[in-house]
């Protein structure tokens, strides 16, 4: 028994590792993405300013994709601190509680979709190994414990048209534009990817200013 309390042990430990490197790792991860963000939103603002409606909504999805990165960045970062914080609690995983367990299914989820954060995977096994199997598929396929909000910003769909709008007309506030959907046709997703609009950008933005 005393061999494999050290085993686990030195397994907790090498996670705790990990985790401290992918911190240090965070902080250099978030500055392309934060620089891509600033770039894409002012992208918004010019093509809004140009009347074209249907690029700058592909445009958002640009912003939506670095700003959901950047979130789930942030639950990565507390997940990887609670769980440095609290490592004894991984020696005995049947024991651990609902915060641990999801710091944990956490990592292991955000381990599949973060190529920035290469710790992650490595982490990953080392908690396979202490929760289980059952555990660890419900973990990896973002169900059971996992945060559904880490499960959306980094796996949801980012053309979802209301979102790609919300993102326009927050950009279109901060320039000073109005923008109205109301006359511009809703595009159909089909087979998984949406049709472009067949209106006059300019009408929908120009008629929006003319109203004003």
């Amino acid at each position: 028994m005393g061999f494999i309390h050290r085993r686990t042990s030195k397994q907790t430990g090498r996670v705790k590792n990990l985790l401290g490197l992918a911190l240090s790792r965070l902080a250099v991860a978030r500055r392309p993405r934060l620089a891509r963000k600033s770039i894409s939103r002012g992208d918004v603002g010019q093509l809004l300013a140009l009347g074209h409606l249907d690029r700058t909504l592909h445009r958002a999805e640009q912003v939506i994709e670095e700003d959901n990165m950047l979130e789930a960045f942030n639950i990565i970062e507390q997940y990887c601190n609670r769980l440095i914080e609290h490592a004894k609690q991984l020696d005995k995983p049947d024991e651990c509680g609902e915060d641990i367990q999801e710091a944990a299914a956490g990592i292991m989820f955000a381990a599949g979709w973060c190529g920035d954060l290469p710790e992650l995977l490595f982490a990953r096994t080392i908690l396979a190994d202490k929760f289980g199997g059952d555990f660890t598929m419900m973990a990896k396929e973002g169900t059971g414990v996992v945060d559904p909000m880490l499960v959306w910003k980094l796996s949801g769909n980012k053309r979802n048209m209301e979102l790609k709008k919300k993102v326009v007309k927050e950009i279109a506030a901060e320039n000073n534009i109005q923008v109205d959907f109301s006359d511009f046709p809703e595009m159909v997703e089909q087979n998984g990817s949406d049709k472009a609009p067949h209106q006059s950008n300019q009408e929908a933005i120009l008629g929006s200013r003319n109203r004003r």
